[in-house]
């Protein structure tokens, strides 16, 4: 099937791809709070670590990268390490396809099997797409940081939300 969506682990060799992605969230939104992009070995280091600490599935179509999704450390704190920061970004021309959805399903199950009870997301407002996303997925709101980035000259708000992937650790 043409159109059919692959996922895999990604690796460092897909930094300069999925970093391609990323790059117009940072220049050009404040999806993202990082105010210049990283470069693309930064941004394979961050791969790797998310790949050997919790999980960065990749969605490829027809060969070309799509979109991906991540876990990171949630805090710093013992106590939180049940707990994980999910992202998802996907390109532009494939918003609306089912990628993001598809990408954290697969998400959700590896965090869990890695025993991760509790993920958690980031949205900057306004980003009704964003917020409808994560409740279609299940994630209840917790929350919002009034005023906590400023970016291109304003304060932006973050809702956060929770969503449980096992009831306890392992």
């Amino acid at each position: 099937m043409a159109d059919a969506l692959l996922l895999r682990s990604a690796t460092r060799a897909d930094a300069p791809s999925l970093l391609a992605i990323y790059r117009p969230f940072v220049e050009s939104t404040s999806v993202s709070f990082e105010e210049e992009p990283p470069s693309i070995e930064q941004f394979a280091a961050r791969i790797e670590q998310a790949v050997h600490g919790w999980s960065w599935i990749v969605a490829e179509r027809e060969g070309r990268c799509i979109g991906y999704a991540y876990g990171s450390k949630h805090r710093e704190r013992a106590a939180y390490r049940w707990s994980v920061e999910v992202s998802a970004y996907v390109h532009p021309d494939q918003h609306r396809r089912g990628v993001a959805s598809t990408l954290y399903g697969h998400l959700f199950e590896a965090l869990a099997n890695r025993g991760f009870c509790n993920a958690y997301a980031a949205v900057t407002m306004p980003n009704e797409a964003s917020l409808a996303l994560h409740r279609k997925l299940g994630f209840q709101p917790i929350g919002v940081f009034e005023r906590v980035g400023y970016k291109f000259g304003r304060w932006h708000d973050v809702a956060w939300v929770h969503r449980v992937l096992r009831d306890t650790p392992p």
